[in-house]
């Protein structure tokens, strides 16, 4: 699924730590670990528990790595 759908429920930092990362699926997302994503440049509490309802949503966790 495209990120897209992620990223218009996050406020605009957030949207650009994960395209600045270069992520343009959910399924490549979840490839990260929360760890990872919670030290993308922008990413706050609140973004993280939108990527983890839109992660679940889809079927999908965070990597264990």
């Amino acid at each position: 699924m495209h990120i897209e759908v992620l990223l218009n429920k996050l406020a605009k930092p957030a949207q650009r730590a994960i395209q600045n990362a270069g992520i343009s699926t959910i399924e490549q997302l979840s490839k990260y670990s929360e760890k990872e994503v919670s030290e993308l440049h922008g990413i706050g509490k609140s973004a993280m528990t939108i990527i983890r309802q839109t992660l679940n949503e889809n079927g999908l966790t965070f990597s264990n790595r």
